[in-house]
């Protein structure tokens, strides 16, 4: 569709306020405001909703790994020849033989539940969300009588380096009397922070050998995690581990284990975009009955128009580019907005809180210490032309209006 310069001046012409069509204008200004509005607020949502989901996968794949193999007997003892099988296997970046279990966790009056895994510290300082993340002590300083503990536990139980935790395993000891918890302090030789507030508040690291002999399993571990290469490849790897250690063994990958966390987001996200999507809908109706009006209160100006020669199809351009205008121009508001807010959200967060004096985005809720935001360039544009596309729609009704507008009727009843 070709506009000609005459067009472009009737449209843009049109659109100016007087005092006649001041109203019509006041429609188009709302339409224009309720589409950048729109169009920020969902380029904002999908940045946090891909963030959250983005920041969630790293530190949960960062601390557990891609693919959990469990032996089918109460002990996996043969854990360091299966674990030399699969690192052969081509994709696997690293195997660490783990011993996990919960405890409860007491110092200072204050108790509550944790997670102590027990792992090789060579395999932990592997671990680069662990070993990027110490913000005191460090991974060498760990010895059988250390633990490393999450910044947000050592805050809750007034911990400091040096500081004992005692550890309380459901588990205990039997005697003549009954079973007896097995209790057990440890001093704290480093401290991390990875910004998930779930490992942050909860998860103990020790030396394997430390937690072998705590959880009583001499020359033995729960599990063996494997990291890869890809996250995505995670089939092909459990069938190829499968291949190669064969049958009395368990697999899981991290799909399976959190599968129930991940779908509740994409069914969120998927949800947000739906009800979002319904604001640019309701500015584009605001659009067609903006034009509407502007058609009915220049009813005399088109049969001018055409009188004096303009055809339909010009008169119908006229109008769908006065409306077109309003969208576009909403749709890079919006689209400048959104993607400016979603660069500095943090700061802003910052900013609001400070201004306020209220929390609003709590670690305890959200599990993360930041809101993060990740922009999705493709999702963007699926937004941007979507937001088009509405905007253009909502003009062809009310364009082929004005093109359809009878002169010698319009003129007779002005």
């Amino acid at each position: 569709m070709v506009f000609s310069a005459f067009e472009r001046m009737m449209a843009f012409r049109y659109l100016r306020a007087r005092r006649r069509e001041g109203f019509v204008s006041v429609i188009a200004g709302f339409s224009l405001l309720g589409i950048a509005l729109g169009v920020a607020t969902l380029i904002i949502v999908m940045a946090v909703m891909n963030g959250f989901r983005q920041e969630l996968l790293t530190r949960i794949l960062g601390l557990n790994g891609h693919v959990t193999v469990f032996s089918n007997g109460p002990n996996f003892f043969d854990y360091e020849g299966a674990a030399g099988e699969i690192r052969g296997l081509p994709g696997v970046v690293a195997v660490t033989p783990m011993i996990e279990g919960q405890v409860m966790a007491t110092a200072n009056g204050q108790s509550g539940g944790a997670i102590v895994r027990g792992a090789a510290m060579e395999n932990l300082a592997q671990r680069k969300i662990i070993a990027d993340n110490i913000v005191q002590g460090s991974l060498a300083d760990l010895g059988d009588e250390k633990i490393l503990i999450g910044q947000r536990m050592a805050e809750k139980y007034g911990l400091r380096l040096g500081d004992k935790l005692s550890l309380i395993s459901p588990k205990g000891n039997v005697t003549a009397f009954g079973t007896v918890p097995r209790v057990r302090g440890y001093e704290v030789g480093a401290i991390f922070n990875v910004g998930m507030y779930e490992y942050d508040s909860s998860f103990v690291f020790m030396p394997l050998a430390a937690a072998q002999v705590y959880f009583q399993q001499p020359e033995a571990v729960t599990h063996l995690e494997v990291v890869l290469d890809n996250a995505d490849r995670t089939e092909s790897a459990m069938a190829a581990i499968a291949g190669e250690l064969g049958p009395g063994y368990r697999l899981f990958d991290w799909r399976r284990t959190n599968s129930s966390f991940f779908n509740a987001l994409q069914v969120e996200r998927n949800v947000m975009f739906l009800i979002l999507t319904l604001i640019i809908l309701v500015a584009a109706f605001n659009i067609i009955s903006g034009l509407i009006m502007l058609v009915k209160d220049k009813g005399r100006d088109i049969a001018i128009l055409r009188t004096m020669g303009a055809s339909r199809g010009s008169v119908m351009r006229i109008f769908f580019m006065a409306g077109a205008s309003v969208g576009v121009a909403g749709t890079l508001g919006g689209l400048g907005l959104g993607v400016a807010f979603a660069a500095n959200i943090e700061e802003i967060r910052q900013f609001l809180q400070s201004l306020t004096g209220t929390e609003l985005f709590s670690a305890e809720i959200y599990f993360l210490a930041h809101m993060p935001a990740e922009m999705d360039w493709n999702e963007v544009l699926s937004v941007v032309l979507m937001a088009l596309g509405l905007s253009f729609g909502a003009t062809i009704y009310p364009s082929w209006r004005a093109a359809r507008l009878d002169p010698v009727e319009a003129l007779r009843y002005e």
